[in-house]
């Protein structure tokens, strides 16, 4: 028997490896905005996930992202350098989006110029029609960060599969598909599969050299979009195909072939009988052909579609569980899932099995199929004759999974870290995953303020991100798998089911420790917000979808966990509430693809004995689609309130101010409108009553104060004005008599505070840093006259659908016109809408709100079920928390809404509700919004006359919903603020 070969010296001999992979990317020229950039680069630390890669691969120079912000601009760089590959996010409000790539492919036909594009309804129905003559591929961007790593990849494969197949026998997956929206999601989860083992491996620290290159055999994943791409690429690579992913309806002949999936396999199946194939679909009906030829299928529309291909890629290709057998009777004895499994079961495997497994290559194929080829390889060249027995084969793949696992997590230094956070830490994570929307703005502001000193510049005021912790979207992967909560999350149980099933599910314990050393660093209560991958991403925020809670701190830290844990689970619940999976089908989204990763964050305020509050929270905007008297839109619009943010999210009455006009505030205009129309109520976190069980409402532990409240509190000093009932006058500043109004007059008028250029200062540069009309969060602790601290709390983009419309609207007669708006939001032209439902204007009264609301839910799910719009009329504020103010609907509750309107009547006046959540969610889905006031101020039209003339499909005592044979015609004129809905037989 010979002496088992050193395995060092064996590495040393195998220097193939370092042949392949020999063509890579060093240069990426990035054309996007600010933001684009900072998403794509700092989201999921691209640059570091690629760092890693190209470390474990032995190679010095990992690509680099140089970005520019224009065509000419990249024309000059390319010019300049070399760049193995060009990455472009186009504005999509572009009227001609893809002339850059047009242009720079006819000047460098052989660099690839990949598009990548937000995902949406309009940007898919924009590409169909659109030139792609010079871009090699377009992927569309769905906030995951690996989807950049998986492009740069499948580049990389295509420049090298050629000479590493033919030179080591390198294997390679084809994936067959036409759809941008479904190999943009399948690509990274091929890569990530055949990609993981190797991730793991990069930590390996012996011998490293030689042991990395051995990584380069990684399977290449080539992606063929047509009938004869795909031929092609399996005749060239037919003795390297590792598996088949194939659509079942592509382009063949130059037509598309409903059946060009089943047509290819059977062609496939003659060149070679069994590689594994599975076919994607979103007709179910095609799991027939599948099954015909003994295939995998998986439905598309399937709510777990990336779980399902990632199965069925494991199952088949050679990925899946190591089954031990019993070679005499051939029945399973165990199953080893993982390199853990293997360790932990090497020594129950029975001698005769251990010895059919190694004289069959079965362990190192088990290794190759994760990427792990050092282990693979050196097994592979060990007979099972050179052990001198199995007892000493079981020990040397032990010792050598011991060593392998020691060394591949030595080395990995988590952001986070126990022994460095303190109270001067300002923002880490925890995890490896995306740190999600709301995460990323966060990091962005915080990016914004290092950049921008001059937001610091007065020593008793600070403009910073409240001290914060991101979980990552790993650990909510591996908290809903580790618990097995997808088949309760994605079942049709009721939302209060899902919350009580994840509580009792456990979060990783070694968070525990993390967590005690977080608590140790604050002082103040915690604020535990969703950060979806989804939320507040371009042309689809998830604004206010999922939940907020807020926790006290408690004397024990022990209590204080159990709260954060609760909070965090209730998070994650809510991803899989009604309204969020009703969200995801309105917008095209799966709910499976969502992943939620959680912001930890100091909440801010003070403590009032038993409760917590700011002295200011608000929401700005970039642009104010309300201006009002000398005000201009592109000078903005702040919302602010007393005590927590919340109540202006639900629509609660706040102060609208225009940052550049802060003296010129119509609600203080008359002692009436000031008594009327300023806040009463403010929200305050309990601190007092700890014991409230966590439920489905994220503010069951909020309480809603009064102003006399604040005034025993001292908050009010600076933000108060004094009402005095004998000479019916308000005096700015707080007095000791009289009523309070929440004017904060001090503050805008008087300057105790620079709130107003603060505000102006963040919004110019929010918008030049992203490259469009943003939306901000923020709060204030004002400490005293001149001190405080202005928290950013969050940034997005407004978006808009900037479809030209040049046509002058004011001039079109009224008696076309069904609607007609002089405060519209929106622009474009929408020509296939044929429904409108309104309520009823005659004999409005507000106590039936509630009733309305529930009428109009059950008529939006019939328009969603038939995925039509319609127009929606109705008095006050559509998304009130308060249904005196307006219809309590939730955004999912009207989500097909093509156009909303809100109505004055001459007995129900309520102030339009720009400001808060919901209304986000309807700018950012491009639905046009109409605030009217016809009864009053003539301020607008409303034809209900002519509308009540037409017959009715639905009527109740409260709403009507009227539908024409042909479309109604909608056009709005954003920069104007004009908006009309005109009659069908105007067309």
């Amino acid at each position: 028997m010979e002496k088992l070969p050193d395995i060092k010296a064996f590495r040393f001999k195998d220097t193939s490896f370092a042949n392949l992979m020999t063509k890579r990317i060093f240069n990426v020229l990035l054309i996007a905005t600010k933001y684009d950039s900072f998403m794509l680069e700092d989201d999921g630390r691209i640059d570091e996930q690629i760092f890693n890669e190209y470390t474990s691969l032995n190679l010095n120079y990992p690509p680099r992202f140089t970005q520019v912000y224009s065509e000419d601009e990249a024309i000059r760089k390319i010019s300049e350098n070399h760049y193995e590959l060009i990455i472009q996010m186009p504005n999509m409000d572009d009227t001609d989006i893809f002339s850059t790539a047009k242009h720079i492919k006819e000047l460098y036909p052989e660099t690839p110029f990949i598009v990548l594009t937000p995902f949406s309804k309009e940007v898919s129905k924009r590409l169909s029609s659109e030139d792609l003559s010079g871009v090699d591929y377009v992927f569309s961007w769905l906030g995951n960060p690996d989807l950049l790593l998986a492009i740069i990849k499948l580049i990389e494969d295509s420049m090298n599969v050629e000479h590493d197949t033919e030179s080591v026998g390198v294997q390679v997956i084809l994936l067959i598909e036409d759809s941008v929206r479904f190999y943009s999601s399948a690509l990274p989860t091929l890569f990530k599969i055949v990609m993981e083992a190797s991730k793991e491996f990069s930590k390996e620290a012996l011998n490293e050299h030689q042991q990395m290159l051995r990584m380069r055999g990684r399977p290449k994943i080539m992606l063929a979009r047509t009938f004869e791409e795909a031929v092609d690429i399996y005749k060239k690579y037919y003795n390297n195909i590792l598996g088949v992913i194939t659509d079942m309806s592509y382009a063949h002949g130059g037509t598309k072939d409903k059946l060009a999936g089943y047509n290819f396999v059977k062609w496939m199946r003659k060149q070679r009988r069994f590689a594994p194939v599975v076919f994607t679909s979103s007709e179910v009906k095609n799991k027939a052909y599948a099954d015909e030829l003994g295939c995998s299928f998986i439905d598309k529309n399937s709510k777990s579609f990336p779980r399902d291909l990632k199965k069925q890629v494991v199952n088949n290709f050679g990925f899946g569980d190591f089954i031990i057998i019993d070679p005499e009777t051939g029945n399973e004895i165990m199953r080893i899932r993982n390199l853990k499994d293997m360790q932990k079961n090497i020594f129950n495997i029975p001698d005769a099995s251990i010895e059919y497994h190694l004289s069959h290559d079965h362990f190192s194929r088990f290794f190759y199929s994760r990427a792990m080829f050092p282990l693979a390889e050196w097994l592979k060249r060990i007979a099972v004759t050179d052990f001198s027995s199995m007892e000493e084969a079981r020990q040397i793949i032990y010792d050598m999974i011991i060593k392998y696992r020691k060394v591949k997590n030595s080395g990995i230094v988590a952001t986070f870290d126990k022994d460095r956070f303190d109270e001067f830490s300002n923002f880490a994570r925890m995890g490896d995953g995306s740190i999600g929307g709301k995460g990323r703005s966060i990091a962005f502001i915080d990016n914004i303020i290092k950049e921008h000193l001059e937001l610091n510049e007065d020593n008793k005021i600070s403009v910073k991100i409240p001290r914060t912790v991101v979980l990552c979207t790993d650990i909510f992967d591996e908290f809903m798998e580790t618990n097995d909560l997808y088949p309760i999350a994605l079942s049709e149980k009721s939302d209060d089911e899902i919350l009580r099933c994840f509580f009792r599910a456990g979060l990783p314990d070694r968070l525990i420790e993390d967590f005690m050393v977080f608590l140790d660093a604050i002082d103040a209560p915690i604020a535990v917000r969703s950060s979806s991958l989804l939320e507040d991403s371009h042309y689809q925020p998830f604004a206010g979808v999922y939940s907020t809670y807020m926790i006290p701190l408690m004397k024990d830290k022990y209590d204080t966990l159990g709260l954060l844990s609760k909070a965090i689970k209730a998070v994650y619940a809510s991803v899989f509430y009604k309204d969020s999976k009703t969200y995801m089908t309105a917008t095209q989204n799966l709910i499976d693809q969502e992943k939620m990763a959680i912001v930890i964050q100091e909440a801010v305020g003070t403590n009032y004995e038993d409760h917590f509050y700011p002295t200011i929270s608000g929401v700005a905007r970039s642009l104010n689609f309300y201006p009002i008297g000398n005000e201009r839109p592109e000078e903005g619009i702040a919302n602010i309130v007393l005590g927590l943010g919340k109540y202006i999210v639900e629509g609660g009455s706040n102060l609208r101010f225009s940052p550049a006009h802060p003296h010129n505030i119509v609600q203080l205009s008359s002692v009436d409108l000031a008594l009327r129309d300023t806040q009463r109520f403010f929200y305050a976190l309990d601190t007092k009553n700890i014991q409230k069980e966590f439920t489905t409402n994220d503010g069951f532990n909020l309480l809603k104060l009064n102003i006399k409240d604040a005034e025993k509190d001292g908050s009010i000093k600076y933000i108060s004005s004094t009402y005095d009932p004998v000479d019916q006058v308000i005096y700015d500043g707080y007095y000791d008599s009289g009523r309070k109004i929440i004017s904060f007059a001090n503050v805008l008028q008087h300057n105790v505070f620079p709130l107003a250029e603060i505000l102006q200062q963040v919004l110019k540069i929010g918008q030049s840093e992203m490259g469009r009309a943003v939306e901000i969060e923020f709060a204030v602790d004002l400490k005293d006259k001149g001190e405080g601290i202005f928290y950013l709390l969050q940034i997005r983009p407004i978006v808009q659908n900037k479809e030209l419309q040049i046509e002058d609207l004011s001039r079109i007669k009224p008696e076309d016109e069904i609607l007609h708006s002089n405060n519209a939001l929106g622009h474009g032209v929408i020509s296939d809408v044929h429904d409108i439902i309104y309520v009823k204007t005659k004999n409005f009264n507000a106590a039936n709100n509630t009733k309305i609301a529930t009428e109009i839910d059950k008529l939006n799910a019939e328009f969603l079920e038939k995925e039509k719009n319609y127009i929606l009329v109705g008095p006050g504020r559509w998304g009130s928390s308060d249904s005196w103010l307006g219809i309590p609907v939730k955004w999912p509750q009207i989500s097909n809404a093509q156009v909303l309107v809100e109505l004055t009547l001459d007995n129900y006046k309520i102030e339009p509700s720009q400001g808060t959540h919901f209304f986000q969610n309807l700018t950012s889905f491009g639905v046009g919004y109409f605030s009217i006031n016809p009864f009053t101020s003539n301020d607008g039209l409303f034809d209900e006359d002519y509308l009540n003339k037409q017959p009715a499909v639905f009527e109740t005592d409260y709403i009507r919903h009227v539908q024409f044979s042909n479309p109604m015609v909608i056009k709005i004129n954003g920069k104007k603020n004009i908006g009309t809905v005109l009659k069908p037989e105007q067309i």
